[in-house]
């Protein structure tokens, strides 16, 4: 037998090293070595195959299962899943400490429970009686069919599963268990992946198959913590977004084998926990009358997975006095901030050198989308000319460089999306749109450039 010997693995990109040191060799990243046990094989270099049990099957001759999906009552949280929870699957969800991760957990395990499926919550991080507290807070009365469990030994956890048979398995998290058949401590490379490997074998079971969610810790990164193998290994990887004391909450999933990666619930945290937001459009913009016209306003379109969002992008435009303006932009990153000023102060002729501009866009959600490049532009000349722009007015395009109007992607599913919420104007680059005469109560306006839309939007004389 070869002897067993120590290593230092890097959790980000998996590379060892023979000892310690504060950074990775080959990916640079700091503090991310771990302690991890090697060898104990047998020596040489021949491998025996093994007597298999089952044989091998032609691809076109294998029978395909339909995976069976356990609908809950939280529609969001099943957009993101693609229509609902797998029964043979493991998950992981990761987000900051306090984002509302075990909170969403334990509101599936309610809505799971009273469908009278049974509901194992194995905890290594809160007692039993910390998680009972929350549960009354959140659930109000509590389901028989929900069983609890705090410990942070993986082999009594298995003991368990085996006793009550749940259909659904959660564990809070999966960096704070361990198994008895290694030396190293919880939260190394080796605990966490046999660990998930042990849960997965679980949840894979042929004769008995269950649905399983793990909870995996966010790095200082904002990136799943442990090695990359454990995002390989599971079914589906669920990222919650949200900062502490934000409403907004965003789940969205970055690795999902039964359904879409582009799909983005949308939750308010409130003190009985996550709560659907079932209509986004509604929740990002500020109703107000026809004829209230507010300063610094611009409507857009963006896409989140299949579903078309309309966002209220805001922006102030003030005197600064000091030698270098602000540019801040909340929604966005500071460098395309950057970017949309400049083609406004040469293709406009509006000139920002002694101006702060902030952006901003209610509801909090990020603008990722090159669709809202000409709302954040347009909010700022409203800002910058204090001049509101007609509620019922929509901008959709891209800007280029150049100052001329790009075409985005399915233009189309948006403006039906503005002709269902009732608006009645709406701005995109020329030839975006084949037929304009296929919305009835919405007057499409497809126009070359940026000086045509500011002209067209305030109707006066420019430059200013």
């Amino acid at each position: 037998m070869k002897k067993k010997k120590n290593v230092f693995v890097c959790t980000d990109c998996g590379h060892q090293h023979p000892k310690w040191q504060g950074f990775c060799n080959s990916c640079q990243a700091r503090g991310s070595l771990q302690e991890q046990e090697i060898g104990g094989t047998q020596s040489g270099d021949r491998y025996k195959a093994s007597k298999r049990n089952t044989p091998v099957k032609r691809l076109s001759e294998t029978s395909s299962v339909k995976s069976d999906r356990l609908k809950t009552n939280i529609s969001e949280f099943n957009r993101v899943m693609g229509d609902g929870i797998v029964k043979d699957s493991l998950s992981i969800i990761t987000a900051e400490p306090g984002a509302g991760k075990s909170t969403l957990l334990l509101q599936v395990s309610q809505d799971v429970a009273k469908q009278g499926y049974k509901v194992l919550y194995a905890s290594g991080e809160e007692s039993e009686s910390q998680i009972k507290q929350r549960a009354e807070r959140i659930l109000g009365d509590i389901e028989e069919d929900i069983w609890i469990y705090s410990d942070t030994n993986m082999n009594n956890v298995l003991g368990i599963i085996e006793d009550i048979d749940p259909d659904v398995i959660i564990i809070d998290s999966i960096q704070t268990f361990m198994l008895e058949e290694f030396d190293s401590r919880p939260g190394s490379p080796t605990q966490t992946m046999e660990c998930a490997n042990a849960i997965l074998k679980v949840a894979k079971n042929p004769n008995n198959p269950r649905a399983a969610f793990m909870v995996g810790q966010m790095t200082k990164d904002n990136e799943l913590a442990g090695l990359r193998a454990l995002e390989h290994l599971v079914d589906t990887v669920l990222i919650l977004d949200g900062e502490n004391g934000e409403e907004l909450k965003q789940l969205s999933a970055s690795k999902n084998r039964y359904g879409s990666t582009g799909e983005i619930g949308f939750f308010s945290m409130e003190e009985d926990g996550l709560r659907d937001i079932k209509n986004p459009s509604e929740y990002f913009m500020t109703q107000r009358d026809e004829a209230e016209l507010v300063s610094g306003s611009a409507l857009t379109v963006i896409k989140e997975g299949t579903r078309p969002i309309i966002v209220e992008v805001e922006s102030l435009v003030s005197t600064t006095f000091t030698p270098y303006p602000a540019r801040i932009g909340e929604c966005m990153r500071r460098d395309h901030l950057n970017t949309l000023v400049s083609i406004l102060e040469q293709r406009a002729e509006i000139e920002l050198i002694t101006k702060n501009v902030v952006i901003k866009t209610t509801g909090g959600i990020r603008l990722k989308e090159q669709s809202s490049n000409l709302a954040v532009i347009m909010s700022i000349v409203s800002s910058y000319k204090d001049k509101g722009i007609p509620n019922d007015t929509v901008f959709v395009a891209d800007i280029g460089l150049t100052g001329e109007l790009k075409k985005v992607p399915t233009i189309e599913t948006r403006i039906k999306e503005l002709e269902r919420m009732g608006f009645k104007r709406v701005f995109v680059a020329r030839d975006a749109v084949r037929d304009t005469s296929a919305f009835k109560s919405i007057n499409v306006l497809p126009c070359r450039t940026l000086m045509d839309v500011i002209q067209k939007t305030f109707i006066d004389e420019l430059p200013f």
